[in-house]
């Protein structure tokens, strides 16, 4: 019979086993660590959130920076190893939570910034997440080298899609510097980057404009090899004369694709009066 009240097994640095199903690759390298943290341009007073803080390489930087650091680990045995680690640590909330299922302004209570090594496999839900309001003054992540590269993806390339649109409809996403698998334990199959995601002082869409402006871009980019008379006519169920309507008022051609169209386009898309009303 199987005792489960057993203590988890540990290595010899006192760490759980590392778990493939959460996609678990700890950043190890100081220099990479420190550049990180760096990118926040944290003065001392800031309250900030970090996101999958796995062993505390991080965390460790943050905590000597942040007014207030507040971690969110999934995985139970590290947070309680993170727990007792900065038990001592009056500024260090360790927060044992499913980050989509956390409200991150309320968590924050306030003001704050945000940072996390976040799982590759679940990059863009976080990242939309976190672009609910009340949003980070800014956000630096550690994500896939594609993720990176869509974020910044100008209109008309290979890599321009949904994630970059409904991003820039809202924030700046810039990317600062590459990382090499071998800075991670265990190394992952892919190369990494770190990005930065700014928040718009005007962003091109309302807070009420933004669920139906996504339905729209993940609508067009699912048919993104169509013509934008079709893909209207497609989502909104207008006629081809409506459809041809909506694009000379947003002085779109119609026989372009939504993979050449910018933010902005999709944003007066958005407003155009045939179908303002509808959503997809």
């Amino acid at each position: 019979m199987i005792d489960d009240s057993r203590a988890p097994r540990r290595d010899r640095a006192g760490f759980p086993p590392t778990r493939k199903s959460l996609g678990q690759h700890f950043l190890t390298d100081k220099r990479i660590l420190t550049r990180i943290a760096d990118a926040l341009h944290l003065e001392g007073g800031e309250t900030v959130l970090e996101i999958g803080p796995g062993r505390g390489a991080l965390t460790d930087i943050l905590a000597e920076r942040a007014g207030r650091l507040i971690a969110i680990e999934y995985d139970r045995a590290l947070a309680e190893v993170l727990r007792q680690r900065y038990a001592k640590k009056g500024n260090v909330l360790i927060a044992e939570a499913d980050v989509l299922e956390v409200s991150l302004g309320e968590l924050a209570a306030g003001p704050y910034v945000l940072v996390g090594n976040v799982p590759y496999y679940i990059t863009t839900p976080i990242l939309f997440h976190a672009l609910v309001p009340p949003r980070a003054q800014r956000s630096v992540y550690l994500v896939q080298r594609e993720v990176a590269e869509r974020l910044s993806a100008a209109p008309g390339t290979k890599e321009y899609g949904a994630l970059t649109v409904n991003v820039a409809a809202v924030a700046k996403a810039e990317t600062l510097f590459k990382v090499a698998a071998g800075a991670f334990s265990p190394p992952p199959k892919v190369e990494s980057a770190v990005v930065r995601i700014t928040p718009l002082a005007t962003p091109l869409v309302s807070e009420e404009e933004q669920r139906p402006f996504r339905l729209l871009v993940q609508g067009a980019f699912g048919m993104r090899r169509k013509q934008m008379r079709r893909v209207l006519r497609s989502l909104y169920a207008i006629d081809a004369p409506a459809a041809d309507a909506v694009l000379a008022e947003t002085n779109i051609d119609p026989d372009v694709r939504p993979e050449t169209l910018s933010p902005e386009q999709f944003a007066k898309l958005l407003r155009a009066e045939p179908h303002k009303l509808r959503e997809p």
